[in-house]
């Protein structure tokens, strides 16, 4: 759907020319966590910045309240940050990653997808990037197991994965202060579309 010109002087920076629109969120706390939200600790960020290049121009597709979106501006870049959920950040406008896209997008996707959808987010993100641009997702070390994701990864192969040798804190509904730490292991997995051959580990801590 198209939005209408009178709505779109009330929206600003970012390049979204057509998206589907959903409805007004009035979703409950326990709904919010049904839908997965994990936050991501901003320093995740920060540690992939400093090994990888990015385009200009990124999406942000689950971005929560805008963790990582936060550091990506800092950094200069122009970020579209979107979710299903509106939590206080980004675009009020809910928008479904699995369903809706952007129109003619020329940059990369950066984002930590809700875990359950994981593999589904990252299909979508590679059909809606163009050919080298590159898709980023923070992701449970455990992702490469199972024979699905084998399947997936030998069509669709990583170029790096970067593995986090001291463990980053991602926390329930983003309150960092009640869950301050985690045992969970993770890392950055950042595809480059077109490209094939063997993904390359490195460790950026």
């Amino acid at each position: 759907m198209n939005r209408e010109s009178a709505e779109s002087k009330d929206w600003t920076g970012n390049q979204r020319t057509v998206y589907t629109t959903l409805g007004a969120s009035n979703h409950t706390d326990k709904e919010r966590q049904q839908h997965d939200y994990y936050a991501t600790e901003p320093r995740a960020m920060e540690l992939l910045l400093a090994e990888e290049q990015f385009a200009p121009v990124i999406w942000e597709c689950a971005c929560g309240e805008g963790h990582l979106s936060k550091v990506l501006e800092a950094h200069g870049f122009e970020v579209t940050s979107t979710d299903l959920i509106y939590r206080g950040f980004g675009d009020p406008e809910p928008l479904d990653f699995l369903k809706d896209t952007l129109e003619d997008f020329e940059g990369d996707i950066i984002t930590n997808p809700p875990y359950k959808y994981a593999l589904e987010f990252i299909q979508r993100a590679l059909e809606s990037v163009q050919t080298g641009r590159k898709v980023a997702m923070f992701l449970k070390l455990t992702f490469l197991e199972g024979k699905k994701r084998k399947e997936f990864f030998l069509y669709n192969p990583s170029k790096t994965i970067y593995m986090n040798s001291s463990c980053l804190n991602c926390a329930m509904n983003g309150d960092f202060e009640k869950y301050t730490s985690s045992a969970v292991a993770y890392a950055w997995f950042v595809w480059e579309k077109g490209f094939r051959g063997n993904p390359v580990i490195k460790w950026i801590n």
